[in-house]
């Protein structure tokens, strides 16, 4: 029994299926638009493929040798060695741990907090302009800087985060404490201060998605009497789903890449080490080239896997609809 699926008027895609696989047809216009958008795109694609292509490849045929940067001489063709030395070291199981870690609790707080923020912004009037300069400021400071900041702020002798707490917890929480002497302490240090400076992306992009709702929808909910709880979760968030996965995509890229606050904070000390991190140690203080170039290239197919995931598996259009 085959069915066959009518597109609305005015539609980009064609009411009828194809002879194979059932897939929809693109009109003229979709095809129209499509080629107008490589033609675009097309330079701009073609300049970041030659500037990005020769590094990737050029550590991905390094990955397969045994090659310290101090002996060139005793260079080695090895295969797929170093994976097998990656993919059975305990280090590596563990920087893959704390990244999964990092990403997982810093994108769900950054989501949440996020939309809040997004959400005064765009229902606050009067100093909106205001209000949106002075979000932005912790994403306007470079990372590095944000990190030395918060080390400082947690370290017990020009930390004010010890005082803090210990005010608010009314001495339960001592103004010696040491937040890098342990792996939990470290890690929830590392992770506030990702929160803090990449918590206004967040914000931009799920306010992004706000703008498009259509303010009749709210007011109508209203009038049947929606309390303000089933009208977020039955008529904002379901019409800012495309924002949403954009915005939790991003955020997911770029977490599970961290390196500057890991790097500048704790240098991986207490087992705080991610993969990126991991990859530095062994490509410029150990100048193991090839085992550095694995690391990176495992790196770079984890990355690729996420974005795959997000946009194939939860169907993710970047252009602001779902299909």
């Amino acid at each position: 029994m085959s069915t066959t699926a009518s597109a609305p008027a005015g539609s980009d895609i064609a009411a009828e299926q194809s002879g194979r696989g059932g897939r929809p047809r693109l009109s003229d216009r979709a095809r129209a638009e499509r080629t107008l958008g490589w033609k675009l795109a097309g330079p701009a694609f073609i300049i970041m493929l030659a500037v990005t292509a020769y590094p990737i490849l050029q550590a991905i045929w390094l990955s397969f040798f045994r090659y310290r940067l101090t002996d060139p001489e005793s260079r080695e063709f090895i295969w797929f060695g170093n994976y097998g030395v990656i993919f059975t070291d305990s280090l590596f199981w563990q920087a893959l741990g704390n990244t999964l870690l990092i990403t997982v609790v810093t994108v769900v707080v950054e989501l949440v907090l996020g939309f809040f923020i997004a959400y005064l912004m765009h229902r606050i009037v009067m100093p909106r302009r205001t209000l949106r300069t002075i979000v932005l400021i912790p994403y306007s400071i470079i990372t590095v800087v944000s990190a030395f900041a918060w080390m400082f702020a947690f370290r017990t002798d020009t930390g004010f985060i010890n005082n803090w707490l210990s005010i608010l917890t009314f001495g339960l929480v001592p103004d010696t404490f040491d937040w890098f002497g342990s792996w939990m302490p470290a890690m929830v240090a590392i992770m506030v201060s990702e929160i803090w400076k990449t918590t206004p992306f967040m914000s931009l992009l799920l306010l992004s998605g706000l703008a498009q709702i259509d303010s009749a929808m709210e007011e109508a909910a209203k009038v049947d009497g929606a309390t303000f709880w089933q009208r977020l979760t039955k008529v904002i968030l379901p019409n800012m789903k495309a924002a949403i996965m954009v915005a939790v995509l991003f955020r997911t890229l770029d977490a599970f890449r961290i390196f500057d606050n890991v790097f500048i904070m704790t240098r991986g000390a207490n087992n705080t080490e991610t993969l990126s991190t991991l990859a530095y140690k062994q490509t410029i203080d150990r100048v193991e080239i090839g085992m550095g170039s694995a690391l990176s290239v495992v790196l770079f197919l984890a990355v690729f896997a996420i974005a795959l995931v997000f946009i194939k598996g939860f169907n993710v259009d970047l252009a602001g609809s779902k299909k």
